[in-house]
């Protein structure tokens, strides 16, 4: 006979419709490991997100937290320019004080005026590296942004790819379960006809087994019935025969006591006709021999 197809899980039909219990449990467990192992994946790309979404919430903490711009951190570049503005900005303050030390003698609003430009001149160059600064400073904060962005982008990715990979895992599993569900509820059903089967025939053998017991009931009622008759039957003949043998008993009783008395009268008269034959002879005896009838018997 040909060996049995295996199912589209890789379980090996037995008879019954079913499957071989440890091919399905060793199943299962697979599974169960692979959703497992699903989670726990999910889980560390969630932590990785998080880590990296503090990571990014600390670098912009970083750059609220920064000091006033000393420009100290800023490329050569900006070093040297920041230099040149401040040399531009020292000579201009110098240049300042000598023209005004050499004009305050001329005149106040010389001096005045003099004094204007270079506090504009000075604002203008501390706005121009103020500026610069901050230009610095979005600079970084959007190269922050855009790692942030970025591994938000991949962590999304990978939730989205485990995400994916646990609803497969659970669609197998719950396909899985419902076609054992199935093939349990083909076996449970015709479990339920076979039981029903077997307790329709147990029904029939025992009210079989009730209509024969309600016979041998009947025929043991007739048969005590008819018991009970002859057992009257015999008492009462007993009974009779008790009486017969009684009444034969009185009849013989009286049958010889009248007996007994006829004998008792016939010894009596034997008795009596002896005496007198004896008390006879005894006379004769003494007439013959001339003595009186009393020397006669001694």
């Amino acid at each position: 006979m040909a060996a049995a197809r295996a199912s589209a899980h890789g379980f090996d039909p037995v008879r019954g419709r079913g499957y071989r219990p440890e091919q399905v449990d060793r199943r299962f467990a697979e599974l169960s490991r692979d959703q497992s192992d699903a989670e726990a994946e999910e889980q560390r790309l969630a932590a990785v997100a998080e880590r990296l979404q503090l990571e990014a919430e600390l670098l912009r903490q970083q750059v609220e937290a920064l000091p006033p711009q000393t420009y100290e951190s800023l490329g050569e570049r900006a070093r040297r320019i920041l230099a040149l503005a401040v040399e531009e900005a020292d000579a201009a303050r110098a240049s300042a004080r000598e023209d005004a030390q050499a004009l305050r003698d001329e005149s106040g609003r010389d001096a005045r005026r003099t004094r204007e430009a270079a506090r504009a001149h000075a604002d203008a160059v501390a706005a121009d590296a103020d500026a610069y600064a901050t230009r610095a400073v979005d600079g970084a904060q959007g190269t922050a942004d855009e790692q942030r962005t970025a591994a938000r982008r991949d962590a999304e990715g990978v939730r989205g790819a485990a995400l994916a990979r646990f609803d497969e895992i659970r669609e197998r599993t719950e396909a899985l379960l419902t076609e054992l569900s199935q093939e349990h509820a083909e076996r449970l059903a015709a479990t339920e006809r076979e039981f029903a089967g077997r307790e329709a025939q147990a029904q029939d053998h025992q009210t079989e087994l009730a209509a024969r017991a309600d016979g041998q009931l009947a025929e043991a009622k007739r048969a005590f019935a008819q018991a009970e008759e002859n057992a009257r039957h015999i008492q009462e003949d007993a009974v009779a025969r008790a009486e017969e043998l009684i009444a034969q008993a009185r009849a013989a009783e009286e049958r010889t006591v009248r007996e007994t008395e006829r004998i008792l009268r016939e010894h009596t008269e034997v008795r009596e006709e002896v005496q007198a034959r004896m008390t006879h002879i005894r006379n004769s005896l003494a007439a013959l021999t001339g003595r009186a009838p009393a020397d006669a018997e001694s």
